[in-house]
């Protein structure tokens, strides 16, 4: 049965490397899907919230609904970085939708990969960050960006072959296939100095692919890879240690992580759905939680 008053749900999964946002009926049905630049409220608040408005514009235009009164769209944000009530506040002004909740990719991404249930999600995609929820309650770890965090992530791949790169140069690691090609097409070690001088995270997360493409045969590919599963293994450990909870690699980058973790392979699941499913699910609780009395 269609909402009265909120026929239409928006939902939005914004991280470094872009953000995406669909339109669906409030029975759930896709309309439309919009596509923006990165929107990552930590790395740039200003940006990601114009970015938020061009994915939802972008969304409205591919189902013909840029004519509708906003007043009928409820909608559920989920950008990386939207960890405080300061943040979200200011996106939900800015957005350009009357009626949104805001969150962080996690609160999503939990969502949509776990449903309701209980289990842990291990999310990398530009950043990285982990969460186990038992009995309705979430623990996190991770995702305070790059510059303090987000181990294993894409944007942690790039930045940690740069390292290698520059470290086989000064001759303290031996050159691999991929390091030795990665200093060629830079043309040197200080054109990779002036590149991770301004290196936005989405930037280093470019280089991410190449890691994992290489990373059968290649042995500082298999290092850096190597490291990140490690650390994903730790968190994993933390978020519960009776080693039972299912387990769910997503993002761009976490099922890549599978085959590094073989302690795992008993317990790793399918997620349910996506982190857009989860805005999605978060955005219809939001609509129904509107027509309650007293809300």
């Amino acid at each position: 049965m269609s909402h009265p008053a909120h026929p239409y749900l928006i939902a939005v999964d914004g991280g470094g490397s872009g953000c995406r946002a669909v339109v669906a009926s409030y029975e759930g049905r896709i309309l439309g899907e919009g596509r923006a630049g990165p929107a990552n409220a930590t790395s740039d608040l200003v940006q990601s919230i114009a970015n938020t408005r061009v994915g939802i514009g972008a969304a409205l235009g591919s189902a013909g609904l840029e004519a509708e009164g906003r007043e009928r769209f409820v909608a559920h944000l989920g950008l990386a970085g939207a960890l405080t009530s300061e943040v979200t506040s200011r996106i939900a002004r800015e957005c350009g939708l009357p009626h949104v909740t805001v969150g962080d990719d996690l609160e999503t991404a939990l969502a949509g990969a776990l449903g309701s249930g209980d289990g842990i999600l291990v999310s990398v995609g530009t950043g990285s960050v982990m969460a186990g929820r038992r009995s309705g309650e979430t623990s996190r770890i991770g995702g305070w960006g790059l510059q303090v965090s987000d181990q294993a992530s894409g944007a942690w791949l790039g930045r940690g072959l740069m390292e290698r790169v520059l470290l086989c140069h000064d001759g303290l690691e031996t050159h691999s296939d991929l390091t030795a090609s990665v200093l060629a097409e830079f043309g040197g070690a200080l054109e990779i100095v002036a590149f991770a001088t301004g290196a936005t995270p989405g930037e280093y997360a470019t280089w991410a692919p190449r890691v994992v493409a290489a990373a059968d045969t290649d042995a500082q590919a298999v290092a850096l890879m190597a490291a990140g599963a490690a650390y994903l293994g730790r968190g994993i450990g933390v978020l519960d240690p009776s080693g039972r909870a299912p387990v769910c690699l997503t993002g761009g980058l976490g099922p890549a992580y599978g085959p590094y973790l073989p302690d795992l392979q008993g317990r790793i699941v399918q997620p349910q759905g996506t982190a857009l499913d989860g805005a999605l699910r978060l955005a219809r609780a939001f609509a129904e939680r509107r027509t309650r009395p007293g809300t």
